[in-house]
């Protein structure tokens, strides 16, 4: 079902597996920061839980590293990220034409993102689409911020049309549903990400796409 009687004027995109493609960056991120530690990890499946989740969390729950050398792992994810990974991502076939379109429609547009603000930014100018987001809202490099209701309840105080009946959130993780209802807000559970269905269907979002362009019919515009 992709018809609700209620108009949503602030959109909340997650960033990682919903707008980009990020595998490649993060993965190849997560084995050059355990090859520091000497572990070499094979296993795909735990290589890709990596996308959506803060660091601090997968690190500690595969790896059991303690809080200094999650502090150390991370800085050696992001020595590879910040140079090489943050460009080896693609946009997911269509999404651009559906911010594109959401702008122009006169939607308010921000990014919620447990990724660092900092390299959020640098992946939306990247694909040149910086430009259509009120505001880009991550985690900090110092470690704070980084859970995903944290980051939507900065976004509650910091943007004044974040009203819980017309604000949606769009993500592929529970992490962004579970979040928009701590808020009482909808929310958009994509299936082409990297949450799997079981996952998305199982924290009861409000809508369910499998692609980007069933977005617009939610949101009530028109390409």
């Amino acid at each position: 079902m992709l018809t609700k009687d209620r108009e949503y004027n602030l959109i909340l995109f997650d960033l990682d597996g919903t707008v980009t493609d990020s595998k490649p960056g993060i993965v190849n991120s997560v084995k050059y920061a355990l090859k520091s530690f000497g572990i070499e990890e094979k296993d795909e499946k735990v290589l890709q839980s990596f996308i959506g989740p803060p660091l601090v969390t997968s690190f500690q729950k595969y790896y059991g590293f303690s809080d200094k050398e999650t502090a150390e792992v991370i800085e050696k994810y992001r020595e590879y990220y910040k140079d090489k990974g943050i460009y080896e991502n693609t946009l997911y076939d269509g999404i651009e034409d559906v911010i594109k379109a959401s702008f122009e429609s006169s939607k308010k547009l921000v990014i919620a993102t447990a990724k660092p603000t900092v390299f959020a930014k640098k992946v939306l100018e990247h694909h040149s689409l910086d430009q259509y987001f009120k505001k880009i809202v991550g985690s900090n490099l110092d470690g704070t911020r980084v859970n995903k209701d944290e980051i939507i309840g900065y976004i509650k105080e910091s943007v004044n049309s974040f009203k819980t009946d017309s604000t949606l959130m769009i993500g592929d993780r529970k992490y962004d549903i579970d979040s928009a209802h701590q808020f009482g807000i909808d929310s958009i559970g994509v299936l082409y990400g990297y949450g799997s269905e079981t996952e998305i269907e199982s924290c009861n979002p409000t809508f369910v796409i499998n692609t980007p362009c069933e977005i617009l019919e939610i949101i009530n515009v028109n390409r």
